[in-house]
């Protein structure tokens, strides 16, 4: 309750605090509704740049991080989305990716407000299993060199309670908790090299292109202070992307790209990032 109230009443939380909040989240010691209020006095006052990296640090290192082969230095790379609605990018840009000699061990997510998630999409192919372990994903990557994994128990577990609640309080806006939630998983990837397809417009979670350019300058210099070379996109979401929403549709027009055809705006999208 001490936290709670300090960050309510505006105050910086100190890196020791914000590490106990995040253990008392991944060992259950902290009640939902606790969790619940700190995600709206986090959501209400914010966070500065110190708390937001603590919070991301603390996330990240809630499990454990994955360990790479010394020959993919360099190789490792991901993108993500702050997602939009017929976003099936990640579908045809990972594999894109591997083509081109890069190991993508994209850990993705589910649906976020009002959209499906990438994992989602790919539940909708019959069998496809999104659950791997560290071994696996390593393994798949060794043979097929991307892969798109759900969050595990073992990976950045801290993120994966305050993904679900941030749903259910109305907090998935807040500036600081996007940062985090997104970057705990990918330091826990340990990448050469992230890209952030930040989405503005009437669709996406920023209305405005100064509020999205405002979290992708805090997504880039957190990525930055993790080692990560970051780099951020920009892009318009008015509109659906693509001709198909709908996570199977999404996925037949993810192939269709792939294989050189599909909407001449998901092309130019993936090609961007790529």
């Amino acid at each position: 309750p001490a936290l709670i109230r300090k960050k309510r009443d505006g105050e910086q939380l100190e890196e020791e605090e914000i590490q106990s909040f995040v253990r008392g989240v991944t060992e259950g010691t902290a009640q939902q509704g606790q969790i619940g209020a700190m995600l709206m006095a986090i959501r209400l006052r914010g966070m500065d740049a110190a708390e937001t990296l603590a919070l991301t640090r603390a996330m990240a290192a809630s499990g454990r991080s994955l360990a790479w082969p010394p020959a993919w230095r360099g190789l490792l790379v991901d993108k993500h989305s702050t997602g939009g609605v017929g976003d099936k990018v990640s579908l045809a840009l990972a594999p894109a990716l591997a083509a081109c000699g890069c190991k993508v061990p994209m850990i993705s997510g589910r649906g976020l407000g009002h959209t499906g998630g990438t994992l989602d999409k790919l539940e909708a192919i019959p069998g496809f299993c999104v659950s791997q372990s560290p071994e696996q994903i390593q393994s798949i990557l060794e043979r097929v060199g991307c892969c798109i994994v759900g969050q595990s128990e073992e990976l950045a577990p801290a993120d994966r309670v305050l993904y679900s609640l941030r749903d259910v309080t109305a907090t998935v806006d807040s500036l600081p908790l996007i940062t985090a939630s997104i970057l705990s998983k990918k330091a826990a990837e340990q990448l050469s090299a992230l890209v952030l397809d930040v989405k503005f417009g009437s669709a996406a979670l920023y209305p405005t292109q100064e509020s999205a350019r405002e979290l992708a300058h805090s997504l880039v210099a957190v990525g930055e202070q993790l080692g990560i070379r970051t780099a951020a996109v920009l892009s318009r979401m008015d509109e659906p992307l693509g001709r198909c929403v709908g996570n199977s549709l999404e996925v037949l027009e993810a192939l269709e790209c792939l294989e050189g055809g599909g909407p001449p705006d998901l092309r130019e999208l993936v090609v961007a990032l790529g």
